[in-house]
């Protein structure tokens, strides 16, 4: 939009005041020959285009817009070099004189003010005092020039402040300013959210109701500034624990206040433990060890990315199968498309229907009346982890069974096909082949799920792996809890790499941190471990059997033997069924027996 059409209001004043003035037809056109404002015959053609609108042509307006000069035409009639005008070609009121002035910003011609004679009155108004008339008309064009500027600047302002408003709106801290006195100038909502006020209350009020003698009113008095400070202040609405950063603004070379930047300290801890604990992508780089089972598993996992094909990852509780299917997906060519985590065994059983295929408005009590899309339409395009999988009511596994092998389905108190195009990865920390033999899990899913299936092993059978996790785990909750602990005592790896690790990597971690809580200096000793763990080293010092009683010997012998049994035939269905009838035990019972071994690990 040109200059002048921003101030058309303004246009059509001038020209409305000077014709009045002067007693004669006054129009004004932008630096595109349209016209602007006018009078008499002009006003009804405003928007219309003075000379064709051929700027580059040898008109008089085309000559004034290049040359940004004023000029007088005494005879329009008769001027071979007046050309054609809007209101002159074929009019009845021919023009007969005129003065044509430009309107300059910074040197730009933004546009023309054009007085014109359309009688002989008018003629001898213009001829006759031709000199104060290019005065006058020269003194509105400055007028219209210095508004159109004014109009530029509000705007760029107006912009600007949006800008700057998006800015502040947009950070994750909250942002406030303070005058040289300490009182508060802008506040945005994070902010606001902080303080526990609304916005409106905020803006005038002096710091000190809120964060009494903070530094930051020193700040914006004598400048410096200070970076990432934690203080802690109570007020009329509780306490208030923030990182605060403040800094002196200027204008003119004089210090004319502060800006504050303020985070919650349990939000910003949140941040810390965030970005040290959880990655947005993980990949098999994250997944650590280098012993020989997990580089094994690790390769697998690789070779089953490059396909399509359901994969399913057993592994005892705490092993990393979620991270196996994460990695698995960002290195396959689903990378880029959503990887979303069902939990079958934390989403009670009426509820898991419908969140993993969603249901239509009103298709039961309660149910939203926009409806809502499930988990697989959620994943379309990319991968759906099923953890826990072996917590699936039977009543499910058909409908998920019917899903796998389609790609298809429909939403709760729906009739709509939905066909999706979804990767499956499922995990278990259970025996799925004892289950089905008792019948809590379909065989046929099993068989569907399982294409490809990648076993996790677990912490005891990689041990060599377990000190460099000790150190991993260490440096992240240092961070954490900003500890400086350098290591650990000799007899405490020792001590984790004689303990079983049932819970396997997800124990480890937390007996970690448990080391980081109770360590007095600067090396995890002894005396902060994790009982449970002490425990077991002094029953092992003891002997195997001591401290146990007659049935845990038992289940610890039977356990020794059958575990020889699985090493020596291997851990196929085949084998097990061998293992079974040497041991003179039914298939069910040992797949019940393995369960339980899983189980109490």
């Amino acid at each position: 939009m040109s200059a002048l059409k921003e101030i058309a209001s303004s246009v059509q004043q001038v020209a409305d005041a000077t014709g009045v003035a002067l007693g004669v037809e006054v129009e004004i056109v932008d630096n595109e020959l349209t016209i602007i404002g006018g009078t008499g015959k002009y006003a009804g053609m405003i928007g219309q285009k003075e000379e064709a609108g051929e700027i580059h042509a040898d008109n008089l307006y085309a000559r004034v817009l290049r040359s940004g000069a004023t000029e007088c035409v005494e005879d329009a009639v008769n001027s071979e070099s007046y050309g054609l005008s809007a209101g002159y070609g074929g009019s009845d009121t021919p023009e007969l004189a005129e003065i044509c002035t430009p309107i300059k910003v910074s040197g730009r011609v933004i546009g023309i003010i054009g007085l014109f004679a359309i009688n002989e009155e008018q003629k001898a108004i213009l001829l006759d005092k031709g000199k104060d008339m290019v005065a006058v008309v020269e003194k509105m064009a400055d007028l219209l020039a210095a508004r159109a500027e004014q109009r530029k600047a509000f705007s760029t302002v107006q912009n600007s402040m949006s800008e700057m408003e998006t800015l502040l709106e947009a950070a994750h801290e909250g942002i406030f300013s303070i005058d040289r006195n300490g009182y508060i100038i802008h506040c945005n909502n994070i902010a606001a959210s902080l303080l526990k006020a609304d916005i409106r209350d905020i803006i005038g009020k002096h710091l000190n109701k809120y964060m009494m003698g903070s530094p930051a009113a020193e700040v914006a008095k004598n400048g410096g500034g200070y970076t990432e400070n934690e203080e802690l202040y109570k007020n009329e609405k509780g306490s208030l624990h923030i990182i605060v950063t403040a800094k002196p603004f200027f204008s003119n070379g004089s210090i004319e206040g502060a800006v504050l930047s303020v985070r919650d300290i349990e939000e910003a801890r949140k941040l810390v433990y965030n970005i040290n604990t959880r990655a947005l992508k993980c990949t098999f780089d994250d997944i650590m060890g280098e012993s020989e089972p997990i580089q094994r598993a690790k390769y697998q996992a690789l070779l089953t990315s490059r396909g399509n094909s359901t994969v399913l990852i057993s592994g005892e509780s705490g092993t990393g199968k979620e991270m196996f299917a994460k990695a698995i997906h960002y290195a396959s060519a689903r990378g880029g498309g959503p990887f979303i985590t069902v939990n079958c065994g934390a989403i009670p059983e009426n509820l898991l229907e419908s969140e993993l295929f969603g249901y239509e408005r009103g298709a039961f009590t309660g149910a939203s009346d926009k409806g809502k899309i499930g988990k697989f339409e959620m994943a379309n395009g990319g991968t759906i982890f099923l953890d826990e999988i072996g917590d699936m009511p039977l009543v499910l596994q058909v409908k998920i069974l019917h899903a796998l092998q389609s790609m298809r389905f429909e939403r709760v108190g729906g009739n709509r096909t939905i066909i999706v195009d979804v990767r499956v990865i499922a995990a278990t920390n259970k025996n799925l082949e004892a289950m089905i033999v008792e019948g809590t899990f379909r065989e046929d899913l099993y068989y569907r799920l399982s294409v490809i299936p990648l076993v996790i092993p677990p912490l005891r059978e990689r041990r060599e792996d377990i000190v460099p996790l000790m150190d991993y785990f260490l440096k992240k909750y240092n961070v954490f809890m900003n500890r400086q602990i350098v290591g650990f005592a000799k007899e405490v790896e020792s001590m984790y790499m004689n303990y079983g690790w049932p819970g396997n990597i997800r124990e480890l971690e937390n007996a970690v941190e448990y080391n980081t809580n109770m360590a007095f200096g600067d090396i995890v000793g002894v005396d902060d471990v994790p009982r449970r763990i002490t425990k077991r080293e002094e029953q092992a010092v003891r002997g195997d059997d001591d401290g146990l009683t007659f049935s845990e010997q038992m289940r610890r012998h039977e356990r020794q033997i059958i575990a020889q049994k699985l090493m020596k035939y291997g851990n196929t269905g085949i084998a097990k069924e061998r293992i079974a009838k040497e041991l003179g035990m039914s298939r069910a019972t040992l797949y019940r027996k393995l369960s339980e071994f899983e189980t109490n690990s």
